[in-house]
């Protein structure tokens, strides 16, 4: 009887997380259980405050056996979550001082093109290469996964294609069209991300969606990949480009440095450097700052002079690259975003201003 009480209370909560329109759900002891709504946190007081037995027992109608001894193990477990066979979480169950927490982020029900997702069009060219590396980056929870699935789905209504999904857990589940489509979660499907990249040389590939780039292994091992006839489309948790680079190059040993970056520099497609902002009237809007490699931009990866990199971008507007700034200004002159959310993502605040002073 208790288990189908709690069964039937996250069952409650799941779907206020969809009529609230929320992005995330926390489960805490001794908070009420709480939303993300819009970026920020709205706990539900209506709901009582949650005890450890609480959200043990929440957690225990959604973890298996073996996700409950991964928790025990090594105190947190990641995996994806169908509710009712129609909406699905990606879930995070973890210990905290002892007792057991847990956030579930709600992913879509339906894939949306870039055009729904306000984000310039002019990145499903990316789909139009055979090889080469594609980099999405920014914070956590501003959206990469989502503008990534659009222009993965993009591919798969549009081309003939092998794609290949590496996840941790799977978020987006692709209806398969044009394209075959082969999803692999790890843990479940592959052991690891570089075991499961370096079996793409074997399973006939084309494209290849890489949910995060964490290590050097799998980094090394997907920019071969890019090199050898695959598009790689691959997120990281940096803040731009010329971050995202120095990120990847920092990785190696100092000795293999200077390889790296020539190698980079030549397998390099592009960097979407995203953020989601409040949207004025409620929701959230992103700003994408994107830059598309040419000859400046190889070359100043391959000298090691990625700083200048805002400079090359700030004056690609005629090959389709925008900064972040500018993007800022543009959203803020529509209003579409307040003047001083605008000023808490800018890079440049100075440049910014002058950006908005213009006529």
């Amino acid at each position: 009887m208790e288990t189908l009480h709690t069964e039937q209370r996250l069952k409650n909560l799941l779907l206020l997380v969809g009529q609230q329109g929320a992005s995330d759900l926390h489960l805490v002891v001794g908070r009420y259980p709480t939303l993300r709504i819009d970026g920020k946190l709205q706990p539900i007081i209506q709901e009582k405050v949650l005890t450890p037995a609480d959200t043990k027992a929440l957690s225990d109608v959604l973890l298996t056996e073996d996700k409950k001894q991964e928790l025990t193990g090594i105190g947190q477990t990641d995996f994806s979550y169908s509710f009712e066979d129609r909406v699905r979480f990606r879930v995070n169950v973890f210990f905290q001082k002892g007792y057991v927490s847990v956030t579930m982020r709600f992913i879509m029900d339906r894939l949306r093109n870039l055009e729904e997702l306000n984000i310039p069009g002019s990145l499903y060219g990316f789909a139009n290469y055979s090889q080469g590396l594609v980099l999405i980056t920014g914070p956590v929870g501003h959206g990469k996964s989502t503008t990534l699935a659009a222009i993965i789905d993009y591919i798969n209504h549009n081309q003939e294609k092998h794609i290949i999904t590496i996840e941790d857990p799977i978020e987006f589940v692709y209806n398969q069209d044009r394209s075959i489509i082969n999803q692999r979660e790890i843990g479940r499907d592959a052991k690891n991300f570089p075991d499961a990249l370096r079996a793409v040389f074997r399973e006939d590939a084309n494209v290849v969606l890489l949910g995060e780039l964490r290590d050097l292994e799998t980094i090394s091992t997907a920019m071969t990949a890019a090199e050898t006839g695959h598009l790689i489309f691959a997120t990281l948790h940096t803040n731009d480009s010329a971050q995202t680079i120095d990120r990847i190059i920092d990785v190696f040993p100092s000795h293999q440095q200077n390889q790296i970056r020539s190698q980079l520099a030549n397998v390099l497609l592009g960097v979407i450097s995203q953020r989601l902002l409040p949207r004025v009237g409620g929701g959230r809007i992103p700003a994408t700052e994107i830059m598309f490699k040419n000859q400046a931009v190889e070359n100043l990866i391959r000298e090691n002079k990625v700083h200048q990199l805002d400079s090359v971008i700030e004056t690609g507007l005629k090959e389709g690259m925008m900064s972040l700034d500018r993007v800022l200004a543009d959203l803020v002159r529509r209003g579409l975003v307040a003047v001083n959310d605008a000023f808490v993502y800018a890079k440049n605040r100075e440049y910014l201003q002058m950006l908005l002073s213009k006529k």
